[in-house]
């Protein structure tokens, strides 16, 4: 896998990959990451086609996916972490 290019973006990182007959782009933002992947066709076979792939539609796609996944990360976290236990103290006058 070899990567091809970077498309900028103001909050994202993204690398388009090529490997055998099939292009991906990764999205990178914090601790998550997403990847698609597309087999290479006649219309879809270079970084210039990926970057036409990647409009404002898909970017808005990705973008609430990432906030789905911290959603789902910090819910998961919230079943696994102990619960605190509330403790009281003596009142110190």
């Amino acid at each position: 896998m070899r990567i091809i290019g970077n498309i900028d973006h103001p909050s994202l990182k993204i690398t388009v990959f090529k490997m055998d007959n099939k292009l991906s782009v990764k999205f990178e933002t914090g601790l998550y990451e997403q990847t698609f992947k597309f087999r290479e066709s006649n219309e879809l076979n270079d970084f210039a086609s990926m970057q036409q792939l990647v409009d404002e539609q898909f970017l808005r796609a990705v973008t609430k996916n990432f906030a789905k996944m911290h959603q789902e990360k910090n819910e998961a976290l919230g079943r696994f972490l102990p619960k605190e236990v509330d403790t009281e103290f003596e009142e110190i006058i």
